[in-house]
C-alpha cells in the first residue's frame, strides 16, 4: 500500500476537527463519508470529545485504539503544523488538509506551508492540499467522500484534479446532469505536496480510472508534466481545462494559488506535446468526457451520418468535414441492404437520409447495418421529432443496437426539447447524446485526435556535430565586451558553428574590403551594418540590399558611412557583413523565447513583415522530436506555400526541420540564451533551402558568465 493509497484508498480516516456544529466544514466532512457509506472505520477528533454524528470522538489522534490511514485536517490554519506531528507521532501517513490560511493569503501564510512541507517530507507522509476542498473514491470496495461539496458523488471512471476547490465542489454538484461520473476525485488546493503531476503518475495503471480529467491555474513543474503527461496519454486520454490565458486571468491565477501562471502560448504548446487535450470551457470539457466515457478509440477517421431529416445531415458533414475528417464511403452491399427496407425516397449515400417518416424500426436496422460496413469507424444518429415517434424511445432502440455492437463510436444528436436530456440523466446510458450536430462532429474530432496521438511515432532528439568550442568562443567575447546581445555578425557566426544554413558572408572594415568582399562573393550583394550599440539596422538605414555591381556597392557604402556619422552612430559600427543575396519570397521565421517558468519555447511560421500582422505562427517547448519539428512546420498556414505554389520551387522541408532541430539542441546547450530570431529564414528560389538571413541573439548574462566561467575584464564579476 503506497502512501497515497492511504489517502485514496484508505481503511480508516481521522476526522481532525471535526464537529457537531452544522454547516461547519468539521459536521460536513463526518456527515459525508457516512451518507456515502464509507467502507472502513472512522474516528472524528476534537478536543472535547463526546459523540460526533453517532461515533465516540477523541481527544487527539493518539487516543485512537486502532491504525489510522488517512487523517482529513479540518482546524484551524495555526494548529495544523502541531497537528502534523501528531499525527506522525501515531504513524499517520496519509493527510488531506482542507483549511485554508496559506500561501493563498501571503507572506506569512507562504512562511506556514513551507513548514508544513518541510514537515510532509520529513515525516514520509504524502499531502493533499493545504485550501482544498477535500478527495473522494466511488469504487465500491472504498466509498470514500471526503470532501464538503454539496452532493454525494456519482460513480463513474474518470479521475479528476481541480486546483480549485469551489470548482470541484460546483463540478461534483451537477454530475447527475451530466450523465458523468468519476471514479477519484482529488481537490489539490495549494498543491504543497501532491500535484497534478503525482495523480496523473497515480492513475497511470489503475484500471478504474479510464480517463484523467484535469482543472489547472498553473504547472509547477513543466518538464515532468511533460514526461508523465506523454507516457500515460498514450494509456488512456487526458483532458486539461488550463486556466489563465489573458493576461488579467494569470494575474487572478496567481495571486488565487500564489504560484506564477507561465505564458498561455508556453502551457498550449506544453500541453500539445504531451499529447494532452486542451479543451476552452468546462461545458467542453465535460462534452469531451461524456464522449470518451461512452465511446471506444476509432480505427479510423471515416464518418457515417444517419438522419431522418436531410437539412441537418449536410451540417453535420460540413461539422465533420471541417474537422479534417473523411465522409464514409458506404459500400455497395451496405447500400443494398439498406435499399431493401428504406422507402425508395430515401438516399442511402452517406449522409444516409431515412426521410421524416422513418419508424423506430427503421434506426435500428439503418444502425446495425451502417455498424456492419467495414468502411465506417464513427457513426452519427440524427433525430428530429416527427409525429408519432417519441424521442426517448427513438434513443432506448439506438442504446439497444449499440449495446449488441460496442466496437463503434455512436453519437446521437437529438434535436428535441429538454426534457429529453433531463430523462437520460435518469437512465443507464451507453452512448453521448447531443442537441446540436457541430457538437458530435466536436466528439469525433476528439477520439480522431486521441487516436492519431495513440499512433503517433515518439519521436527522438537527434544531436548533431557541431563547433562548440567556437560557439563559446562568441558569446565569450561578447559577455568580456560588457553585452548581453551578440551583433549580427556574432549572431550569424554562431548558427553557422551549429550547422544552421546561413547565407555567404564576410566582415569588411573598409571600402576596399567591401568591394573585395562583393566581388568574391558573387553579385548580387545584400550589405548590413554590425554594431555593438546599435541592433535594429533597419530603423538607421543599416541594410542595402540588391547591390548588382562594385560600383553600386561603394557608394551604398560610403552613404551608410555618411548618414551613422551624421547620425552620431559612427562608434559603435564594428564594420559591413556582404551577403550573397538569396533569391525568393518566402520568408519564414523561427527562433527562440524564453518563458521564466516552462523554459525555452521553439518558434515557427510566416516571417519577414507578415509576423506581426498575420500571426501564422507555432510554438513548443524545447527540447524538440524529430516528430514535434515536422508538425511545427505542417502546422502553420502557410505550409501551403512551402509545399510549392504556382511554379514556386518547393522548400526542402527536412533541411527546415534540421534547422529546428539545431536551434532546439544550441538552446538545450545554451540554457541561458534568452532569446533568438531568425527573421527570416528566407527560402531560396533556386534550391529551396531554408537559409538564414538574419540573426539576432540575446543572453541572460550572469547566468551565462557563470556557465562558461567568464570573468569581465575589470575582474569585479
Amino acid at each position: 500500500m503506497t502512501n497515497l493509497d492511504k489517502i485514496m484508498k484508505p481503511r480508516t480516516i481521522a476526522v481532525v476537527g471535526a464537529s457537531t456544529k452544522d454547516h461547519t466544514i468539521g459536521s460536513d466532512i463526518m456527515k459525508r463519508l457516512q451518507e456515502y457509506k464509507f467502507n472502513g472505520k472512522i474516528y472524528p477528533v476534537n478536543p472535547k470529545g463526546g459523540i460526533i454524528e453517532g461515533l465516540q470522538a477523541y481527544t487527539t489522534v493518539n487516543e485512537i485504539p486502532d491504525e489510522v490511514d488517512l487523517a482529513i485536517i479540518v482546524v484551524n490554519a495555526k494548529f495544523v503544523l502541531a497537528t502534523i506531528d501528531q499525527c506522525h507521532e501515531k504513524g499517520i501517513k496519509g493527510l488531506c488538509v482542507i483549511t485554508a490560511g496559506f500561501k493563498e493569503t501571503g507572506k506569512e501564510g507562504a512562511e506556514l506551508e513551507r513548514q508544513l512541507l518541510e514537515k510532509v517530507k520529513e515525516y514520509g507522509m504524502r499531502c493533499v492540499g493545504p485550501n482544498c476542498l477535500g478527495v473522494v473514491n466511488t469504487n465500491p470496495e472504498i466509498r470514500m467522500d471526503g470532501c464538503f461539496a454539496e452532493s454525494l458523488p456519482e460513480r463513474g471512471h474518470i479521475g479528476f484534479v481541480s486546483q480549485s476547490g469551489a470548482l470541484g465542489g460546483g463540478i461534483l454538484n451537477i454530475l447527475k446532469d451530466l450523465n458523468l461520473g468519476f471514479a477519484q476525485f482529488i481537490s489539490i488546493g495549494n498543491q504543497a505536496d501532491v500535484n497534478a503531476e503525482t495523480a496523473l503518475e497515480y492513475w497511470e495503471n489503475d484500471d478504474d480510472v479510464e480517463q484523467i480529467l484535469l482543472y489547472m491555474e498553473s504547472i509547477q513543474n513543466p518538464a515532468n508534466f511533460r514526461k508523465l503527461a506523454t507516457r500515460i496519454s498514450k494509456k488512456k486520454p487526458v483532458l486539461a481545462l488550463k486556466a489563465g490565458r489573458s493576461a488579467a486571468g494569470a494575474s487572478a491565477a496567481s495571486s488565487h494559488t500564489g504560484s506564477l501562471a507561465g505564458a498561455d502560448k508556453a502551457a498550449n504548446a506544453l500541453l500539445k506535446q504531451s499529447g494532452v487535450i486542451r479543451e476552452y470551457s468546462l461545458k467542453d470539457l465535460f462534452s469531451t468526457a461524456k464522449v470518451f466515457a461512452n465511446c471506444p478509440i476509432p480505427q479510423g477517421d471515416r464518418v457515417a451520418i444517419i438522419t431522418n431529416s436531410g437539412g441537418p445531415g449536410i451540417m453535420a458533414t460540413d461539422a465533420v468535414c471541417e474537422y479534417g475528417m473523411q465522409m464514409a464511403k458506404i459500400s455497395d452491399e451496405t447500400k443494398e441492404k439498406l435499399r431493401s427496407f428504406l422507402p425508395s425516397a430515401a438516399s442511402v449515400k452517406n449522409p444516409i437520409d431515412m426521410i421524416a417518416s422513418a419508424p423506430i424500426e427503421h434506426y435500428k436496422q439503418t444502425l446495425e447495418t451502417v455498424i456492419a460496413d467495414e468502411n465506417v469507424d464513427m457513426i452519427m444518429v440524427i433525430y428530429l421529432p416527427f409525429l408519432g415517434l417519441k424521442d426517448i424511445d427513438v434513443a432506448k432502440a439506438v442504446m439497444e443496437i449499440k449495446a449488441e455492437h460496442p466496437e463503434k463510436p455512436v453519437i446521437g444528436v437529438f434535436m428535441t426539447k429538454n426534457e429529453f436530456f433531463t430523462k437520460l440523466s435518469d437512465m443507464d446510458v451507453n452512448m453521448p447524446f447531443f442537441m446540436y450536430s457541430e457538437e458530435a462532429a466536436d466528439g469525433f474530432n476528439r477520439l480522431n485526435q486521441q487516436r492519431l496521438w495513440m499512433n503517433r511515432p515518439e519521436g527522438k532528439v537527434p544531436c548533431y556535430d557541431v563547433d562548440r568550442n567556437k560557439a563559446e568562443q562568441i558569446m565569450k567575447g561578447a559577455l568580456l565586451d560588457g553585452r548581453d546581445q551578440l551583433t549580427t555578425l556574432e549572431s550569424i557566426d554562431l548558427l553557422s558553428a551549429y550547422g544552421i544554413r546561413a547565407c555567404k558572408y564576410g566582415l569588411a572594415t573598409n571600402e576596399e574590403e567591401v568591394a573585395n568582399l562583393g566581388n568574391s562573393i558573387g553579385y548580387p550583394v545584400v550589405m548590413k551594418m554590425t554594431s555593438k550599440t546599435t541592433s535594429h539596422k533597419t530603423d538607421v538605414g543599416g541594410v542595402r540590399v540588391n547591390i548588382q555591381s562594385e560600383e553600386q556597392l561603394r557608394a551604398e557604402y560610403q552613404d551608410l558611412i555618411a548618414k551613422l556619422t551624421e547620425k552620431g552612430l559612427i562608434d559603435g559600427l564594428e564594420g559591413v557583413i556582404i551577403q550573397e543575396m538569396v533569391k525568393g519570397n518566402r520568408e519564414m521565421v523561427c527562433g527562440i523565447a524564453t518563458d521564466p517558468q516552462y523554459g525555452p519555447m521553439m518558434m515557427f511560421g510566416l516571417g519577414g513583415v507578415f509576423i506581426e500582422t498575420m500571426k501564422d505562427v507555432t510554438f513548443r517547448i524545447a527540447p524538440l522530436t524529430d516528430v514535434d519539428a515536422d508538425e511545427m512546420i505542417k502546422s502553420v498556414k502557410a505550409y501551403g506555400l512551402l509545399k510549392g505554389a504556382r511554379g514556386t520551387t518547393p522548400a526542402q522541408m527536412e533541411q527546415i526541420q534540421e534547422t529546428l532541430l539545431r536551434l532546439s539542441q544550441l538552446v538545450n546547450d545554451y540554457k541561458f540564451i534568452d532569446e533568438l530570431d531568425i527573421n527570416p529564414l528566407l527560402i531560396s528560389e533556386k534550391t529551396g533551402e531554408g537559409i538564414a538571413v538574419d540573426g539576432r541573439i540575446k543572453v541572460r548574462a550572469e547566468e551565462a558568465k557563470k556557465t562558461l566561467n567568464v570573468a569581465c575584464s575589470c575582474g569585479c564579476c
